[in-house]
């Protein structure tokens, strides 16, 4: 039996231009110059603030007779920009020769070309050619062969339409792995290692003693036994030493190095902090945006349409056309000012509260500081803060720093005062950089000097923010 019902619902819907402002606020100052350019790709209407000259001889397009009836679209919202001062219109208020435009470009070549350029050297046939091609796509940006030998055949059958056996795969990677970087190719640390410990002489007896601790006794080289070492190789202590301090030159990430110096890794500031005067002063980086405006040649078009009178379907059409794109480049416009004083909001918020790190530079001024604290000043939402927060650079007078790094929880000290987590882990830090490597410090041990020092911090906090700070146990951190 079907029934009619009456419900009432209220609900909050985020409207599309919503969506993208959001997504607006958090990209970067490079990747919000590609969106501006993207964006004047696709919209005519809109363009950047170098007004184009006029020309008299123009031809005039639109002595059609044909006239339509615009009643229903309100023209003088598109033209009435007479009576607003020029600079309002542009994103960029200030004079285009002020600002350096320059953009850095990354050059060389890419990990893989390296490596696809050494084929060349390789003694193979044009089959193996194709199939070391493939193994070197397989290789990841550390120099890792992360697939195993089954998954490459399997993979070569279906999408090269080439079949090898597991003995050709051996015989080709062992090929890959002779290119340079040493260690390239590897399919696991130990064999990285060997790699490279075999590309070098054999005349120096710690070179062979560093051969056999990674391929024989690798499990108590990674769990640092010493003594088990010396007993199953019959070397002292000294030789030891010196095999390890061998192998502590290796390098465990081979396609590493080579990846990150032909990336970009130029960072570009979404803010410039000065001092003048003991006063902190902030400033968008707004170089690498050019200036907005919305076209004149579509409002004079519309405006050559509103004085016609004709019914035309076609020249409907183009008014609505018209209409869209305006409305996109005047809403786009409008966008990168509420995102610029969503940052300037965010940013002047953050410099308050943390007005004595920025004055001084001295971390231990740095006071807890987490997304509420920020998003009741500004009077948003904490997600926007985060937004903002996560992929902001600001340029101080002590460095490029991340805006979330600023951001950190905090605790009590045995005076009562609020301390910053990131204070904690500067001093952790510093306890462990000056401890003996011959008899580290345990968690416990740390636990206890930081009480020392004025901090209650349990065991498990210190080794929670040891992890945070990428380093190992004190078994781990141990050296002959």
């Amino acid at each position: 039996m079907l029934k009619q019902q009456l419900q009432i619902k209220l609900s909050q819907k985020l409207s599309p231009q919503q969506i993208q402002l959001m997504k607006m606020i958090q990209l970067s100052t490079l990747e919000l110059e590609q969106k501006i350019e993207s964006e004047i790709g696709e919209n005519p209407a809109l363009e950047n603030g170098i007004e184009p000259p006029n020309d008299e001889n123009q031809d005039n397009s639109f002595e059609d007779n044909e006239k339509i009836e615009t009643d229903e679209i309100d023209i003088d919202q598109y033209l009435s920009d007479d009576e607003i001062p020029s600079y309002k219109l542009y994103t960029n208020n200030f004079d285009s020769d002020d600002q350096d435009r320059t953009i850095p470009i990354s050059g060389g070549i890419s990990f893989h070309q390296y490596l696809s350029q050494q084929i060349g050297n390789l003694i193979l046939s044009d089959d193996e050619i194709q199939v070391a091609e493939f193994i070197i796509g397989s290789i990841d940006e550390s120099g890792y062969l992360r697939r195993s030998t089954e998954e490459l055949i399997d993979d070569l059958a279906f999408t090269q339409n080439t079949l090898v056996t597991e003995k050709q795969i051996e015989k080709i990677l062992r090929s890959v792995q002779s290119l340079d970087p040493p260690g390239v190719g590897a399919r696991s640390l130990q064999e990285c290692l060997q790699l490279q410990l075999e590309k070098k002489k054999k005349d120096r007896p710690e070179v062979n003693h560093a051969l056999e601790i990674i391929k024989n006794h690798f499990d108590h080289f990674s769990h640092k036994h010493y003594s088990k070492l010396q007993d199953r190789i019959g070397i002292s202590k000294e030789e030891l030493k010196t095999a390890m301090d061998l192998i502590s030159k290796l390098n465990p990430k081979p396609g590493g190095a080579l990846s990150s110096t032909d990336q970009n890794t130029h960072i570009v500031p979404d803010f410039i902090l000065t001092i003048e005067d003991g006063e902190l002063l902030v400033a968008l980086n707004q170089r690498n945006a050019p200036q907005l405006r919305v076209s004149n040649a579509y409002k004079e078009m519309l405006s050559g349409y509103s004085e016609a009178h004709s019914k035309s379907k076609s020249q409907q059409e183009a008014v609505q056309f018209i209409k869209q794109k305006l409305d996109a480049a005047k809403w786009f416009i409008d966008a990168i000012k509420q995102r610029h004083q969503t940052l300037t909001l965010t940013i002047n918020a953050i410099l308050e509260h943390q007005r004595e790190y920025f004055l001084t530079g001295d971390e231990r001024r740095l006071r807890p500081m987490i997304l509420k604290d920020i998003a009741e000043k500004v009077a948003m939402d904490i997600s926007t803060i985060s937004r903002v927060a996560n992929s902001k650079y600001i340029d101080t007078p002590y460095g490029v720093k991340l805006l979330k790094t600023f951001f950190s929880e905090g605790m009590k000290n045995e005076e009562g005062e609020d301390v910053s987590t990131i204070e904690i882990k500067r001093i952790l830090e510093q306890l462990i950089a000056e401890e003996s490597k011959k008899k580290p410090l345990t968690d416990q041990t740390l636990s206890e000097m930081m009480k020392e020092k004025g901090f209650i911090v349990a065991r498990r906090t210190i080794a929670k923010y040891r992890e945070q700070l990428d380093i190992p146990v004190a078994r781990m951190r141990r050296e002959l």
